[in-house]
C-alpha cells in the first residue's frame, strides 16, 4: 500500500477513535476542543505511531490509542500555540480562540491534555499487558513536559537578539522532537517492541523532528499561504528566532541588520515591511541553507531506520518514505 493511502487511513481510524472518546458537556467545550481534528490534518504522528508497533511485531489496531494520544496531545499544544501567537487561521480555518474566545480555548486545550490519557488508556481494550501501557503513559508525559520546555525556549528566544544554532537545535529537539519521539516510543513498546528498537526509533525520530521544523520554518517564510492553510510570515512578526533569521543575522551588515530587527517582533509591522524583511533574510542565502540543513538531518534519520531489523519491512518502508516528505513537503 503506498504511504499516502495508507496515511489516510490511519487517520480515518484514528480520527473515528478519537470522536468515541471526546464526548461530553457543555457541547460548546468539545466543539472548540475537536475543531482542529475535524479541520483535518496530516496526522503525521499517528502514523509514526502504528508504524513503529507494526516494526515491533504488533498489529496497527493495537496502536490506535497511542496514536490517538499523541494527536490529541498535538491538538492541545496547538490550540495554545495559537493563543500565544495571536494566529489568525490554523490548516484553512478560523482558529479556536478567535471563533470561541481566549477562555474557552484555553480551556479546551485543558480537557484535550487530559484526554490524551483516556485515549491512551483505552489500550487495555486491546489486550496490550499493563506493564506496556504504564511505560507508553511514561512516554507520552515525557513528550508533553519536553514540548512546553521547548515552547518557553522559543518565547525566550524572541525576546534575544542573538541566538547560536545549537541553542535552536535543543530547543526544536524540545518542542518538535518531542512528540516525534513519544509517537514511535508509544507505538514501539504497545506493539511488542524491545529496548534495542525504541533506542533507535527514537533517535530517529530526534534528527527527523529537526528535519521537520527546520523545513516548517521555509515554508513560514516562502510557502504559499492557501497550501499551509496558516499565515506565512507571521513568525517574523512574533519575533521567532528561527534557523533562517539566526543565520541570516550573522551575515548582514550593520544597516541591514537593523533594518530586520526593527521589523523582527513588531507586532504593528505592515505586510509589506515583512516581505522586505524575508527578502532580506533570503538574499544572505538562508533558505538554501535551511534547506541543506534539514535534508542532512533527515538523511541521519533515514540512516538509523535503515540499520533496524524488524519483523514489518512494508512499515520500515513506509517510515523511510515519511521522513522524505517531512522535507520536501509544500504544507
Amino acid at each position: 500500500m503506498e504511504l499516502l493511502e495508507y496515511a489516510k487511513s490511519v487517520a480515518q481510524k484514528v480520527d473515528s477513535f478519537i470522536v468515541s472518546t471526546i464526548d461530553g458537556k457543555p457541547r460548546e467545550l468539545y466543539e472548540a476542543a475537536l475543531h482542529y481534528i475535524r479541520a483535518g490534518g496530516k496526522r503525521l504522528r499517528p502514523l509514526m505511531t502504528v508504524l513503529a508497533a507494526r516494526m515491533a511485531g504488533g498489529y496497527e489496531d493495537v496502536a490506535i490509542p497511542a496514536a490517538a494520544a499523541i494527536e490529541v496531545l498535538h491538538t492541545f499544544t496547538l490550540i495554545h500555540d495559537d493563543i500565544i501567537d495571536r494566529d489568525e487561521f490554523r490548516r484553512g480555518v478560523p482558529t479556536v480562540h478567535r471563533l470561541w474566545g481566549i477562555d474557552t480555548a484555553i480551556v479546551a486545550g485543558d480537557v484535550l491534555y487530559a484526554y490524551a490519557y483516556r485515549c491512551l488508556l483505552r489500550a487495555v481494550d486491546f489486550g496490550v499487558e499493563h506493564s506496556r501501557i504504564v511505560k507508553a503513559v511514561e512516554y507520552l508525559t515525557e513528550g508533553a513536559i519536553r514540548v512546553a520546555e521547548g515552547q518557553m525556549l522559543d518565547m525566550l528566544f524572541s525576546r534575544r537578539e542573538v541566538v547560536s544554532v545549537d541553542e535552536y537545535i535543543e530547543m526544536v529537539e524540545r518542542k518538535t522532537s518531542a512528540l516525534f519521539i513519544a509517537a514511535v516510543s508509544m507505538g514501539a513498546i504497545l506493539g511488542g517492541g524491545d529496548e534495542r528498537l525504541i533506542s533507535k526509533l527514537r533517535e530517529a525520530m530526534r534528527l527527523a523532528g529537526i528535519a521537520f521544523q527546520i523545513k516548517d520554518d521555509i515554508l513560514g517564510l516562502v510557502g504559499d499561504e492557501k497550501t499551509l492553510g496558516k499565515p506565512v510570515l507571521s513568525d517574523l512578526r512574533e519575533g521567532k528566532r528561527t534557523i533562517l533569521v539566526i543565520y541570516a543575522l550573522q551575515r548582514l551588515n550593520d544597516e541591514r541588520r537593523d533594518r530586520l530587527l526593527r521589523v523582527l517582533g513588531n507586532s504593528q509591522a505592515s505586510i509589506e515591511e515583512l516581505r522586505k524583511a524575508a527578502e532580506i533574510i533570503m538574499s544572505t542565502g538562508a533558505v538554501e541553507y535551511a534547506d541543506k540543513l534539514a535534508r542532512e538531518y533527515a538523511e541521519r534519520a533515514r540512516h538509523i531506520i535503515e540499520s533496524i531489523e524488524c519483523r514489518d519491512p512494508d512499515a520500515k518502508s513506509m517510515l523511510l518514505e515519511l521522513i522524505d516528505y517531512l522535507v520536501k513537503r509544500r504544507f
